[in-house]
């Protein structure tokens, strides 16, 4: 088997269920948020915090990922969201926040421990490609959240569907157990892993130093933020609104959730492969991002009466668009980063494209609760979209040497 293949295979493995487990937490906020006396849009809250914990291991990950490897650190992610959904399962408004958190930290391994090792194994004419393949496993694990997570809580209760979710986490990491021996072959056995070490300057200012390394860095990561916001959104809204405002039932909004979700699947590698044939990603994702801007309005603004298979159809179109940018975002930042930095440049331009992830569902929740609308959050996510691809485009045309469009 060529490196690349396995290298391929344990990422997007890895990929899926970190989404899996993420995306399951949105897919069954109605029910948590019950359990836990709190108000539906609460759900914003809580994907906010897995934000957080994700930052924070960008942040004060590096050593770990240093000491352990990234097929380990993969498996170190795996094994804690395992125990934050069990956590998840006590049902407290504790809990929760603890879990929330904690999951988010068990997600952080995915980005740059994925981008190591495909940024040492991927062919160069198919980089994009093989980027958006292994990215391809974060809207696939969301849409096997709406297809198993979501019909297992309805039939069984939400901890049956939270047991699913541990189960496959923990068999994940025991699958790529083969592969540690080759990938983790560049680990550095005597980093220090102590507290002392894992909060010192040092450590967390070094993801933030390597957006310098490119002046393409910082405009991409901005692109990529205001992305993640509508992503973020979509992913942690579309369950709950369509459940309220809608009335679709649990199972029906899922399944919107997971043509959303699957349409990103086919998006992510279709595009990928169309930046690797066009040779310019970054405009690619210009290009797309109005677009997804666009569709995004759209589904905001579905008549209540709307039917299903329009919903499904629209959540489809949302999800190939909006929902399709990280794999070539990824590529590209390891393209420009030198080798030995890709780990560093993907933790720090990720840790900022996780703050989308971070405040817009928190301040999409604050809308909620002040207007008691969930058409005006949307329409303003998807507007500063258009408008942040424009600012980007007009400042990466301008940079005389390195044009990434």
């Amino acid at each position: 088997m060529l490196p690349w293949v396995a290298a391929l295979g344990s990422t997007l493995l890895m990929q899926s269920v970190a989404s899996f487990l993420t995306q399951s937490v949105p897919v069954i906020a109605p029910l948590v948020t019950a359990r836990a006396g709190l108000p539906p849009e609460a759900v914003g809250n809580l994907s906010a915090l897995v934000a957080a914990g994700t930052a924070l291991f960008l942040l004060l990950g590096g050593p770990l990922l240093t000491r352990l490897g990234p097929v380990r650190t993969l498996q170190w992610g795996a094994a804690v969201s395992a125990a934050a959904m069990l956590l998840l399962g006590l049902g407290s408004t504790p809990a929760l926040v603890a879990a929330s958190l904690l999951l988010g930290i068990g997600y952080g391994p995915s980005p740059p421990a994925g981008s190591r090792i495909l940024a040492a194994t991927a062919p160069p004419e198919h980089r994009t490609l093989i980027f958006s393949v292994k990215q391809a496993g974060a809207p696939l694990g969301g849409a096997l959240a709406g297809l198993v997570t979501a019909p297992v809580a309805h039939a069984f209760g939400w901890m049956a569907g939270i047991l699913v979710t541990v189960a496959v986490a923990l068999l994940a990491a025991l699958v790529i157990q083969p592969l540690k021996e080759s990938l983790d072959a560049e680990r550095d056995p005597r980093q220090s892993i102590s507290l002392g070490t894992i909060l010192q300057r040092q450590t967390w200012a070094a993801p933030v130093a390597a957006l310098g390394l490119h002046p393409s860095l910082p405009p991409l990561t901005a692109l990529a933020m205001s992305f993640a916001a509508v992503q973020g959104c979509l992913f942690t809204f579309s369950v709950t609104w369509l459940n309220l405002s809608h009335g679709l039932t649990l199972v029906q909004a899922g399944t919107a959730f997971a043509s959303m979700q699957a349409a990103g699947v086919v998006a992510r590698i279709l595009l990928g492969w169309l930046a690797d044939r066009t040779g310019r990603p970054v405009r690619n994702l210009l290009v797309q991002a109005l677009a997804a801007a666009v569709v995004t309005l759209g589904f905001a603004w579905m008549p209540a009466d709307t039917s299903l298979l329009a919903i499904n159809l629209l959540a489809g179109a949302a999800g190939f668009l909006a929902a399709s940018w990280n794999g070539i975002y990824l590529s590209e930042v390891a393209r420009l980063a030198p080798p030995a930095q890709v780990a560093a440049a993907t933790a720090g331009s990720t840790l900022f494209t996780f703050l989308g992830y971070l405040f817009a569902p928190a301040g999409f929740t604050l809308l909620v609760a002040l207007s008691g609308n969930w058409v005006l959050p949307l329409t303003l996510v998807a507007a500063q979209l258009a408008l942040v691809s424009l600012i980007v485009s007009v400042l990466l045309r301008s940079r005389p040497a390195g044009n990434p469009i």
